[in-house]
């Protein structure tokens, strides 16, 4: 042959051939994806140095270089080196390379599909993209039968309106099972196929092998794809309403749209022999049949499978077309599901925590009161006063009353009305218009619309000046309100539950708190205990936050002394509740040791007065200087753990001295 060529290689495509490869003889070419290659495979099954064709002298032969997928001959592998055939084909990955001495030994049509292992079928073409997604009209025909040709204007509008039609129920589904039901009806409705079914992903690697398990697995509705994943049906359909069972596409089929994520239709390469003898097909019975990958950013989601099963019916490329953009709908469809489904449960999950950290801790008469006056009025709309000290947990009260209350799914909006000056204060609570004051740089929604349909917790609304307090009784007189510096009225429905520390009749008295005001808050009135009334809750309280922190801290702590809880039952707790979880986070953060001492709870020095008020000085005790001396020196000792020298730099003597009065006092460690 002229300039030594005794070969070719010739790309083999489903439609006919491609790249032609001349061999000149006494040389050798290597196969891959590498650029480095003598043909270069853009094949991402072909490994990068995939084989080598060589001529020694004689004939030209091909060996593998240890690729990952092997090599083929015929579509049988090969082991050392193969002689070439005129006419062999030469399989690499997923492309198929014929052998010829002379162009003219080429078939003059395009080669005959190759039929898959094992189903009797043969791939006609393969498809990843399809004209629905960008449709271009052919060439009007002239057709105007009553039913349209395939390719035709006519068929084309028709496929585009029931893509139309199709985007918009899956856009009404509630669920995945009903989004796929949607799609299969309208598969069924657009092409002549007989069955179909959409599979989903599994995702859970393959336990074993064999045809054995994979049976067993097809009876429970999975199929074992063989590639470390598993394809649950989901939905199946049949035209004959009386046939149930769905019976699965090849296995080969399936790996094949899963590895080249495009779709597949594949024909009975005895079709002819079937019109004669029924018998002849596979176990799956089909005469045509679509496979198609659904993707989302190219992750496969699952796969579409079409089929017919009647002699005179068959699936073709345009069926094959509206296949492939219908699952790329739903691949898009089934991702903002999923999305969506997240979204909900991460939302639920805050939701119970929230209840959680809600609920009330402790089980003393006066709790117990609280949860049953929570039940009754929960049900309710009525407005709620909660009283109680700072600290004593009132809006845990209020939280509590919104998450078992019909409201329970809208939002729970807090805002601490002595925070704020009186215009913030408005505004916050009303919102307000671009450029209604300096600094409103843009529009800004109140706590008001933000609670919308839920609950709206007012603490400290005793500190509420008389202006906002008046702009507040119309919003829950039910009347309409303005953003500050608007004009546009805004209707809210929101229950207002509110909290305060400090007697109200007071404000009522004096002109700082409106009496109508006061008395649409004071609807239901419920009175949180301050802690030092309910000591015996003490302990189920330490254990809710020691628990609660040291998830947080990781530390290796197992609880509290017996000592140290009597220190904590014999407290008066003026900080109440929030006190108690400062010390016991303090405790967690500073302690040493698995079990918590009487020295690792630090207790405050703030006592209350008789009628309960927190004064900033100790109580006076009628003691002697040398007592509180010896007093003192004690509890720094303690706080050293009897540590002198560090002691006696806190006293600001000498080691020497702290040790005379140690003996002087008679001190000892415990």
């Amino acid at each position: 042959m002229a300039g030594g060529t005794t070969g070719y290689l010739v790309i083999r495509r489903d439609d006919g051939f491609g790249d032609v490869f001349p061999l000149v003889s006494g040389q050798s070419y290597t196969l891959g994806r590498s650029a480095q290659n003598n043909v270069v495979l853009k094949d991402d099954r072909c490994s990068r140095d995939h084989a080598e064709v060589t001529d020694p002298g004689n004939r030209w032969r091909v060996r593998d270089l240890g690729s990952l997928n092997g090599t083929r001959i015929n579509d049988v592998p090969i082991e050392g080196e193969h002689v070439f055939e005129p006419g062999d084909i030469l399989h690499l990955g997923r492309t198929h390379l014929v052998f010829v001495e002379h162009m003219d030994q080429l078939p003059d049509l395009p080669p005959l599909p190759i039929a898959l292992p094992e189903s009797g079928m043969s791939i006609k073409q393969r498809l990843g993209q399809t004209r629905f997604l960008t449709p271009r009209p052919p060439p009007d025909n002239g057709d105007t039968s009553a039913v349209p040709a395939k390719g035709s204007l006519h068929a084309i509008s028709r496929d585009l309106s029931l893509l139309y039609r199709l985007a918009l129920d899956m856009g009404a589904a509630s669920d995945h099972e009903e989004l796929c039901r949607i799609v299969l009806d309208c598969l069924l409705e657009a092409t002549p196929a007989e069955v179909g079914a959409v599979l989903s992903v599994v995702s859970r690697p393959a336990t074993g092998q064999g045809r054995g398990r994979a049976s067993a697995a097809e009876q429970t509705g999975q199929v074992r794809t063989g590639r470390g994943a598993e394809m649950e049906v989901t939905v199946h359909r049949h035209r004959d309403p009386s046939v149930q069972k769905y019976q699965p596409v090849s296995e080969y089929v399936s790996n094949e749209v899963l590895a080249g994520k495009e779709a597949i239709l594949a024909e009975d390469v005895a079709r002819d022999r079937y019109l004669r003898n029924r018998e002849s097909l596979s176990g799956l019975g089909a005469t045509s049949l679509i496979c198609a990958p659904i993707l989302f950013a190219d992750r496969v989601l699952g796969l579409i499978h079409l089929y017919c099963t009647g002699p005179l019916k068959s699936l073709d490329g345009e069926d094959l077309e509206f296949t492939v953009a219908v699952a790329k709908q739903l691949g898009g469809v089934i991702h903002n599901l999923q999305k969506q489904q997240t979204l909900s449960a991460g939302n639920q999950s805050l939701r119970d925590q929230l209840k959680v950290e809600s609920q009330l801790i402790g089980e003393s008469p006066p709790m117990r009161e609280i949860e049953r006056q929570i039940g009754m009025v929960a049900n309710t709309n009525a407005t709620c006063l909660i009283r109680g000290e700072s600290g004593s947990g009132k809006e845990l009260v209020a939280s509590a009353i919104h998450y078992n209350s019909p409201r329970r799914e809208g939002p729970f909006v807090c805002l601490n009305c002595a925070a704020l000056t009186e215009t913030l204060l408005e505004s916050e609570l009303f919102g307000h218009e671009k450029g209604s004051f300096t600094g409103a740089t843009e529009k800004k929604i109140g706590k008001f619309e933000a609670a919308n349909h839920g609950t709206i917790f007012l603490d400290e609304i005793g500190e509420m000046s008389v202006g906002t307090q008046a702009k507040l009784l119309r919003v829950l007189e039910g009347h309409p309100y303005e953003r500050v510096g608007g004009s546009v009225p805004i209707r809210v429905d929101v229950r207002v539950v509110s909290a305060t520390n400090k007697p109200l009749e007071e404000g009522v008295r004096d002109g700082s708190f409106r009496r109508d005001l006061f008395y649409r808050l004071q609807v239901v009135e419920i009175r949180v205990p301050p802690l030092r009334e309910r000591l015996g809750d003490v302990r189920m309280l330490v254990g809710h936050f020691l628990q609660r922190f040291i998830r947080e801290t990781g530390r290796k702590i197992r609880g509290f002394t017996e000592a140290a809880y009597r220190k904590m039952e014999t407290y008066a707790w003026p900080g109440n509740v929030r006190e108690l979880r400062n010390v016991v986070e303090r405790a967690v953060a500073l302690g040493v040791g698995p079990m918590l001492d009487e020295k690792d709870v630090w207790l405050s020095s703030l006592e209350l007065t008789p009628g309960g008020e927190r004064v900033g000085e100790v109580v006076y005790q009628a003691v002697s200087l040398e007592e509180v001396e010896k007093r003192h020196i004690l509890q720094t000792l303690e706080h050293t753990e009897w540590n002198k020298s560090r002691a006696a730099e806190i006293l600001g003597i000498e080691r020497s001295t702290l040790d005379r009065k140690i003996k002087a006092y008679g001190l000892r460690r415990e």
